[in-house]
């Protein structure tokens, strides 16, 4: 089956969900010639998205970056963007970002900087090129940080709560649910995956006003479950198999 869309939803931008993967994210994947390493805890990302390694200053990536012609190494740093929630297929993203890795400077010892040449974000909806000015202009989603904690809790804690949201869907989800679990939420709205036998089906469902931290998604949520059903906007991305 097709994708639903509708494209008048709001929705974070490329660039900002690629700032919210990183702003995330605790390890990645790093790729250069002939060597791969997994980096856990040893990344940062800064002002415009600016990301910051800090291996160790023996270990064999140091070694690459000093070896470098010209002082810097190409690389392929890969970001996972996991749904913390479990349900199948949780994987949500992958970010790839390409460049060059060179010292950061005589004030920061033992750090290296990235100088971005690519940044492309992966999702079911397909694959997207995100140019480096949007990239470094975008923020990350308010709720990043805090999604996790609020959708283990939702999981674990609101089972009837989630159920409820499924409900707002009415006729637009077939039937045959088998599971039902929150997958994302954001400023503009949560997705609870519907599980079915062979496949799922992926349920946004919009907040009726932007949430700016944890304590005003919580509400929005309340408020889902207390507006009458036909002032919600819904979309269903058919995934099923």
């Amino acid at each position: 089956m097709s994708a639903a869309t509708d494209i008048t939803l709001p929705e974070q931008t490329a660039a900002e969900r690629v700032r919210s993967v990183l702003a995330r994210a605790v390890s990645l994947s790093l790729t250069t010639d002939g060597q791969d390493y997994d980096l856990i805890g040893m990344h940062s990302v800064g002002r415009k998205g600016r990301i910051t390694l800090r291996p160790q200053p023996d270990s064999p990536l140091a070694a690459q970056v000093a070896s470098a012609p010209r002082g810097s190494l190409a690389v392929l740093l890969e970001f996972t963007d996991i749904a913390p929630t479990a349900l199948r297929d949780r994987v949500r993203a992958r970010v790839t970002i390409s460049g060059w890795l060179a010292p950061a400077g005589p004030e920061s010892r033992d750090e290296l900087r990235l100088d971005l040449a690519r940044v492309t974000l992966r999702t079911a909806a397909g694959i997207q090129d995100v140019g480096l000015d949007a990239y470094a202009l975008a923020a990350p989603d308010p709720l990043a940080v805090e999604e996790a904690a609020m959708l283990t809790h939702l999981a674990d804690a609101h089972e009837d709560m989630v159920a409820d949201l499924v409900v707002l869907a009415g006729s637009r989800l077939p039937h045959g649910v088998v599971r039902a679990m929150p997958l994302a939420v954001d400023r503009h709205g949560i997705t609870v995956r519907c599980e079915y036998r062979e496949g799922h089906c992926d349920l946004r469902l919009l907040f009726p006003a932007p949430a700016r931290d944890a304590a005003e998604a919580g509400e929005q949520v309340r408020r889902l479950l207390t507006t009458p059903r036909c002032a919600h906007h819904r979309h269903a991305s058919d995934a099923r198999h």
